[in-house]
């Protein structure tokens, strides 16, 4: 892990309200695993005081070494309105990378991915990670749900990697109209996957948790929470486990990719 302050090198606008920023960075980020994050905050600023959390949405390489990296964000408050008023040159700071990814056994030949909202930010680092690596993508699943047709991101992303996209919207502007969660599960009747991957609202998590105990998959989620520190100090993102003996874990150390079967949902 490692402070320092980088360069925007781009910060463009893909919806009413999201944004994707790319960020210079040292080549230790080359060794970045999907599902891991930055804290990133502004020198000399003191609204927003603390750094925030980021997944990292996908690392820029060139010669087999990253020099920078992608952020997927959504302007919800003054940080991230702080952050969209950046442009190329300016600078934020970061540290970095934190955190657990997500671990995909080899063996996982069929592997359902699904995304809620803004949650598609670390998957798309997944998948780009597994294509880097000339992983076979041909029985890989995308779900992504949103609200409405702008809330459904990176899809052609996921096409351009040979990835099957399937997309739904709470109000039928684009994609079927339903949960998520509902094609996820007709899929899994179908032809059940060697593991789930998901990151999303808290209560998407909660439903395909309960979607692949059911049927007996193997799952890992991506928790969204706010963080303090990134590091353990503030104990601010605790989360409850399952663990016998161990009543929370912490997102930001123990996380913030968890086995489904490690916390109560």
């Amino acid at each position: 892990m490692i402070q320092q302050s980088v360069k925007v090198l781009w910060n463009k606008k893909l919806s009413t309200a999201c944004y994707k920023i790319g960020l210079t960075c040292s080549d230790h980020y080359s060794s970045a695993k999907p599902g891991q994050f930055v804290m990133l905050g502004f020198a000399g600023q003191t609204d927003p005081l603390l750094h925030r959390p980021f997944s990292i949405h996908n690392l820029l390489i060139s010669n087999g070494s990253a020099h920078g990296f992608e952020l997927l964000y959504k302007v919800v408050g003054i940080a991230t309105a702080s952050l969209a008023a950046r442009k190329a040159g300016d600078s934020v700071e970061i540290f970095g990378p934190l955190g657990t990814g997500f671990l995909i056994p080899s063996r996982a030949k069929r592997v359902f991915v699904v995304a809620g909202g803004i949650g598609v930010a670390p998957l798309v680092f997944l998948v780009s990670d597994f294509h880097r690596k000339k992983v076979d993508l041909s029985n890989y699943r995308v779900f992504i749900g949103g609200r409405t047709k702008e809330d459904l991101l990176c899809c052609q992303e996921f096409l351009d990697l040979g990835v099957s996209v399937q997309t739904t919207t709470d109000d039928g502007s684009a994609g079927d109209q339903c949960l998520v969660t509902h094609p996820v599960e007709t899929a899994i009747g179908q032809t059940a996957p060697d593991a789930i991957v998901a990151c999303g609202p808290m209560d998407m998590l909660t439903c395909v948790v309960g979607i692949a105990e059911k049927h007996r998959v193997p799952c890992q989620v991506s928790i969204e929470t706010m963080m303090a520190c990134g590091m353990g100090a503030c104990l601010g993102c605790a989360v409850e486990s399952r663990t016998e003996g161990e009543q929370y874990l912490h997102a930001c150390m123990d996380g913030p990719v968890f086995p489904a079967d490690a916390l109560k949902f």
